[in-house]
């Protein structure tokens, strides 16, 4: 195509001022050709960057606090939140890719599920909202109109997500104080089950014999999701568990940082099956970056990561698509893409591609706020139903942590003679003190 042009400017140059030494005719050509190369080029980032100006980037997930908690044991006074080593993500790099609003997740590892992973949970949460609240550059968010206010002023929109159902240990008022928290998605499972939710990883082997993909108390955490107007977050689901997902929720889901698995054949990314049904749910899948879910290897680059998107959009269209890099989440990433400075890369090369301006604002914003703004609309229209009291039973949580709350029994009446005469030496001394 670039040839092609090429020669077309320079018919047009050579007819319109006649024949001339031939000398002079390729010096032209290679002129013509030249500047057309330094126009297009130009072009094409001018207007990425002019794009994301007016639309500016909403990215779907970051594991920046992941990182704080690895360098840093979330020490905020030690580090300086515009410029930071070692990771993908800082405030001077949002800045420079244009990223107006961050999803930030608040992960802890599988490892954790059956011992202390609410705790470890909140202590993100914690790291997020300081980080978040502490630096001027950034502002937490917790709904569509306050993301909106946000970009208004300047901001960098903090949105606080849950990557993996293990952190509410099975607890539906543990996910309703989340919500208090600021909590607005949470993806149903990481790369473990759950005792009633499936993962597409095979690393663990906790819970892998159950009734379904999703069952009973998954479907009341679904439910109580969208009675609080809290984004169901499919990455990491397995297929089954995700069809289960999209045929029963009343609100539209997204898939935060998942990609094609018709281009790139990994667990992780989401199947064309899966896309149409993702499409019925009017939901949105946020395209991720890493080099192993685009390129299949360590290797990757621009061209790798688009291919995902164009693929997508053939399948489902444009206004099913968002971005959710996944930066600091992984160690590789593509040439060309290697951390959140670097958006308008893709974004020129999707223009390049022939994606339309109105396409990618959509990708870039309007996607996401859509999905939001529909996911609040259901909370509305389930104003009048009560909080969930399901419970999941003791023995599907298998969680030796947990304590079973009941009077205590005592095994020999020994116990019982030592508990009465420690209640009597207690109110002798009282007695006398008094």
């Amino acid at each position: 195509m670039f040839v092609t042009t090429c020669l077309n400017m320079y018919y047009e140059e050579t007819t319109s001022k006649g024949p001339i030494n031939i000398w002079v005719h390729f010096l032209r050509f290679l002129f013509i050709c030249s500047q057309f190369h330094l126009i297009s080029g130009y072009s094409n980032r001018d207007r990425a960057l002019q794009l994301m100006s007016h639309y500016p980037l909403i990215d779907g997930h970051n594991d920046l606090a992941l990182q704080l908690r690895i360098h840093h044991s979330n020490n905020l006074s030690q580090i300086d939140l515009n410029h930071i080593d070692k990771v993908a993500t800082d405030i001077s790099r949002l800045r420079a890719g244009h990223v107006q609003t961050q999803v930030f997740a608040a992960y802890v590892v599988c490892g954790a599920q059956q011992k202390d992973a609410v705790r470890l949970t909140l202590e993100q949460l914690d790291v997020i909202r300081r980080m978040c609240t502490e630096y001027q550059d950034f502002e937490l968010v917790t709904s569509v109109q306050e993301i909106i206010e946000s970009q208004e002023r300047d901001k960098i929109a903090c949105l606080i997500s849950i990557e993996g159902g293990h952190s509410i240990d099975s607890s539906l008022p543990a996910l309703r104080m989340f919500y208090q928290l600021g909590v607005r998605s949470m993806s149903l499972t990481h790369s473990c089950n759950t005792p009633w939710a499936e993962s597409s990883s095979h690393l663990y082997n906790a819970f892998l014999n159950r009734e379904s993909s999703l069952t009973h108390f998954g479907k009341a955490v679904v439910n109580e999701m969208n009675r609080l107007g809290m984004i169901v977050d499919l990455s990491h689901t397995s297929w089954g568990t995700a069809l289960a997902v999209l045929n029963y929720s009343k609100a539209p889901v997204i898939f935060s940082h998942s990609s094609s698995f018709s281009i790139c054949n990994h667990s992780r990314n989401v199947p064309d099956y899966l896309l149409r049904e993702l499409k019925k749910n009017q939901g949105l899948i946020m395209v991720n970056f890493y080099s192993p879910f685009v390129a299949c290897s360590d290797k990757g680059n621009v061209s790798h990561v688009a291919d995902h998107f164009d693929h997508i959009r053939s399948v489902i269209g444009a206004e099913s698509i968002g971005i959710g890099g996944d930066f600091d989440g992984g160690e590789s990433f593509p040439q060309g893409l290697e951390d959140v400075s670097k958006y308008p890369a893709i974004i020129q090369e999707l223009l390049r591609r022939n994606w339309t301006e109105n396409e990618l604002s959509g990708v870039l914003r309007r996607n996401f706020l859509r999905v939001f703004e529909e996911v609040e609309k259901v909370r509305d229209q389930l104003i009048t139903q009560k909080p969930s009291e399901v419970h999941i039973p003791l023995e599907q949580v298998k969680n030796p942590c947990r304590l079973e709350l009941r009077r205590p029994k005592f095994s020999s009446n020994a116990e019982r003679r030592s508990l009465n005469l420690l209640f009597l030496t207690s109110v002798l001394l009282l007695s006398i003190a008094f």
